[in-house]
């Protein structure tokens, strides 16, 4: 987008229109037709206001002078060549960023598999590995041993690499990210200061903190896909995958999450993410049958992006 942003402010500074596109050639690869459409229709103009000319402008015009050819383009014709370009690079500006959400267990890691072969789509793995060694220290294995004295410790990590998530340049049409900034908030920490493992004050800065990244960041979201499962059917399967961090996670502690995934999505209880689409998902079927509902809303989950099995990188987590 730097070289659409070159363009219209360049493009009202009293030099040649032309020059300003022949930047924004050499600035990005993606406006090449940019360029040479916009020298054809420039060739257009030259060739309709040049009535005191016997001969019109060859068919060859793109390849002219630009500081030549800018002589015979007024400001009304300028304005015609930025309105037609702002259209046209409107049309590349969209991202669309989904956040896959639910308790632990419940199969977020499965779904971005599936779609982890999609060509244009990039994918961002929760940064475990980075909550489990900071220089050594595996915050979420102290978390979970000790909620009271770490939980404030790991929630601040992870609104940190939440937040470097959601702010990460994005290359591809979609970014499809597991959990995100807002899960943290209103479910982990809300769950640790609603059980009383986490103090007033630890609680209220991490929220003042939250607040002020959603209110002067770029976090937005476009489509969460929630999936829904039973805490029952989490505790199951938490006990087969047999992670270590998460063999000591008692069914209540899953209750309590779930309760608050119903309240954020289902009952839009809390949270200022109301407005934001959300796609319900259940999600206590055997893998083949989560893989058919996958494909199912393939197209509501990627949007703009055609089914293709060419590879895309997967990124776990960032910096990598």
């Amino acid at each position: 987008m730097k070289s659409c942003l070159l363009f219209v402010k360049s493009a009202f500074r009293p030099r040649s229109i032309l020059t300003s596109i022949q930047e924004a050639f050499f600035f990005e690869k993606p406006f090449t037709f940019i360029y040479k459409r916009t020298l054809s229709t420039s060739a257009n103009l030259y060739s309709n206001s040049s009535k005191t000319k016997s001969q019109s402008p060859s068919k060859s015009m793109s390849l002219i002078d630009p500081m030549a050819s800018s002589q015979h383009l007024d400001s009304c014709q300028s304005e015609i060549l930025i309105d037609e370009l702002k259209e046209r690079l409107s049309n590349t500006k969209h991202k669309f960023v989904v956040c896959v959400e639910g308790n632990i267990g419940c199969g977020k890691t499965t779904l971005l598999d599936y779609f982890k072969k999609t060509k244009n789509c990039e994918i961002l793995a929760e940064p475990v590995d980075k909550w489990r060694n900071i220089d050594g220290h595996n915050a979420l294995e102290l978390m979970y041993k000790d909620p009271h004295r770490w939980g404030m410790t790991l929630q601040t990590y992870v609104q940190l690499t939440m937040l470097q998530a959601h702010t990460k340049v994005q290359e591809y049409p979609v970014k499809l990210m597991e959990r995100s900034l807002y899960s943290a908030k209103y479910c982990f920490v809300e769950n640790l200061y609603k059980s009383g493992k986490m103090a007033d004050i630890d609680f209220i800065v991490l929220t003042e903190w939250f607040n002020w990244i959603i209110q002067t960041q770029n976090v937005k979201v476009d489509l969460f896909v929630y999936l829904r499962t039973d805490p029952e059917v989490l505790f199951s399967r938490i006990k087969q995958r047999h992670r270590e961090e998460e063999m000591g996670i008692p069914l209540e502690y899953l209750k309590d999450l779930h309760q608050l995934h119903e309240d954020w999505f289902i009952h839009k209880k809390i949270g200022t993410t109301k407005d934001v689409e959300v796609l319900v998902i259940d999600a206590n079927s055997s893998l083949e049958d989560m893989e058919i509902a996958y494909e199912k809303h393939r197209e509501k989950i990627l949007p703009f992006i055609s089914s293709s099995s060419l590879p895309v990188e997967t990124l776990e987590g960032l910096g990598h």
